[in-house]
């Protein structure tokens, strides 16, 4: 009989869990994966059969919260075994024990029923937008020293949840040069960030206080980016996120639904957040 076991993702395995993420036709590379492994690293898990890694689930927590479970991959040929079913339950123990009381998932709709069905119920829409980057001027500032302290107390505010960490590393990740918009009296009015992934350059997180500073920070990071094909993973409950992406030539591609678990919460959708960190990670 077929033997499934689960453990720990490890550092090793990588190479296999890459391999998982090509044949679902996902966008992040081998530094996402150990970003994943670096902030939760008793809380990304695998199942195996045989020795093989023909499974993933990922946790990342937020203080306790709130926590995201992403990269959810089962080997096409490996599939209607309840593997996804079993990696989930590992996974919402893994956070119930760690005393988080909020978990959330950016579901694609091939996976929503599976997630119903362990409990979790629809928050909202999350829309990947994608396209090619123009060209036009950087009417922003780059995210200095002094800056960065700034943006962390945005995202604290607007994301609902600690996540410091995280940001921080995608800072140092960053493709292209990150950029935050101020007011004329200099206060900050959000900040942006681009990272490399294997189908495109990913743009988000992008926070932002209001169309124009969402506006800007865009075109800001596509200029620095022009020609390339870019995702962005947009919010739909920030207002105006649509006509922002359609008059600089990006469509949309595809739906993700925001799923909630245990306490509802709001962290995570706030209207000020225009695109997401990343499904994975929220």
């Amino acid at each position: 009989m077929m033997q499934i076991e689960v453990r720990l993702l490890r550092e090793s395995d990588i190479p296999a869990a890459l391999r998982l993420k090509e044949l679902a036709q996902w966008n992040q590379t081998e530094n996402d994966w150990l970003r994943l492994l670096h902030l939760e690293p008793s809380g990304c898990f695998c199942a195996t059969i045989d020795g093989d890694v023909v499974a993933t689930t990922t946790t990342t927590t937020y203080g306790h919260e709130l926590a995201w479970i992403g990269m959810v991959l089962v080997d096409p040929g490996r599939r209607q075994l309840g593997i996804a079913t079993k990696l989930m339950h590992v996974a919402i123990d893994y956070l119930s024990r760690a005393g988080v009381t909020t978990i959330k998932l950016d579901a694609t709709l091939a996976g929503r029923s599976l997630y119903e069905n362990l409990g979790f119920k629809k928050e909202s829409l999350i829309e990947r937008w994608e396209g090619i980057a123009g060209t036009g001027a950087v009417a922003c500032s780059p995210l200095d020293t002094a800056a960065r302290r700034e943006a962390l107390v945005l995202d604290r505010r607007a994301f609902g949840a600690e996540r410091s960490k995280l940001i921080e590393m995608l800072i140092e990740d960053s493709y292209v040069a990150p950029l935050v918009a101020t007011k004329a009296d200099g206060r900050l009015t959000g900040y942006a960030l681009a990272r490399q992934g294997t189908a495109a350059v990913y743009v988000g997180p992008l926070l932002a206080t209001g169309t124009d500073a969402a506006t800007t920070l865009l075109e800001g990071l596509l200029s620095q980016m022009s020609g390339q094909r870019v995702y962005i993973d947009m919010n739909t409950d920030f207002e105006g996120g649509r006509k922002i992406l359609t008059e600089r030539g990006l469509v949309k591609q595809r739906d993700l639904i925001r799923m909630s678990y245990g306490k509802e919460s709001k962290a995570g959708s706030s209207p000020s957040i225009f695109a997401i960190a990343g499904p994975e990670i929220g």
